[in-house]
């Protein structure tokens, strides 16, 4: 295996090559991956057709996969694997969603800026997404780079966001949309937990925003105060030169450091048409309050 490396876009994101991930992934072939991570964040596998039992295997060669899924209805998991997260409109019979399935209209939320598991006490390193069925048109997903954004910041407004702590959850995020049909053992699940605002990447030694829909409030700060500097620093954030847009194609495997982008699915005719998506997700070493600070 040669891991060849092709840029994407002016920022970060290149397209890996050279890999077969239905094979085990050598270590070294692995430490590649890492610091190719470390410098593109974002990593595009083409043409990998993939079963669950190698998706899941490749995630495993890179880490600690998460334990438990973010969802409600959790019982309904048609997948294999308990661990793996199944992003699509099917029900666990392989049908399209009913228009009004709490699963689809909590599922809208994936179309929200967000990195994965900000809403978990320990949060996602790395998520890998697997393209099975696509639409033939919309669906694509958008990643924002939040190292570049907080380059661009001002060195004042770094200064006052360095010591800040945010609070997620799946609740936060979801509001936005006028979401609230949650089970009392679903609303204990998904309790706020404290982020850092601001962050600095092991790996590459840089610093980034570290944002989500997920954020409800920031500590120390009233309520409508701090979600209008989250609403302006996502916006400054997910500017367009900031944004790589991924069209999909069967068998992608899309790959992202969570600690440093954002991203978001776009819509498709989702009553009409299948999506079947797939993803294993890394957990990252520590809360990030126990992490070193920016």
């Amino acid at each position: 295996m040669t891991l060849t490396l092709t840029p994407l876009h002016p920022l970060f994101v290149a397209e890996a090559s050279g890999i077969d991930l239905r094979e085990p992934v050598p270590a070294g072939i692995a430490e590649e991956i890492h610091r190719a991570m470390n410098q593109y964040a974002v990593l595009v596998f083409r043409d990998q057709k993939l079963d669950d039992d190698q998706q899941m295997n490749f995630g495993r060669a890179l880490g600690k996969l998460e334990p438990t899924r973010g969802v409600v209805d959790a019982h309904k998991h048609r997948l294999k694997h308990q661990e793996m997260n199944d992003i699509s409109n099917l029900d666990t019979d392989g049908k399209l969603l009913a228009a009004d399935d709490r699963r689809r209209m909590f599922a809208l939320g994936n179309r929200l800026w967000h990195s994965d598991s900000s809403f978990k006490s320990t949060p996602a390193l790395y998520s890998m997404l697997h393209a099975r069925v696509i639409p033939p048109e919309g669906g694509d997903t958008e990643f924002a780079d939040m190292r570049a954004a907080w380059d661009a910041l001002p060195e004042a407004e770094k200064a006052k966001l360095r010591p800040l702590t945010t609070w997620h959850s799946l609740i936060y995020s979801r509001a936005q949309l006028g979401f609230a049909d949650y089970t009392e053992e679903e609303k204990k699940a998904f309790a706020p937990v404290p982020q850092r605002l601001v962050r600095r990447h092991p790996g590459s030694g840089r610093v980034s925003l570290y944002l989500s829909a997920h954020i409800g409030r920031v500590e120390g700060m009233p309520v409508p105060e701090g979600m209008m500097m989250i609403r302006d620093l996502t916006e400054h954030a997910t500017q367009r030169d900031f944004v790589y847009r991924h069209a999909w194609r069967q068998n992608d495997l899309v790959m992202w450091d969570n600690r440093c982008t954002l991203h978001r699915a776009r819509p498709f005719e989702d009553s009409t048409y299948p999506r079947d998506m797939r993803r294993v997700t890394l957990e990252d070493v520590a809360p990030t309050l126990q992490q070193q600070a920016a």
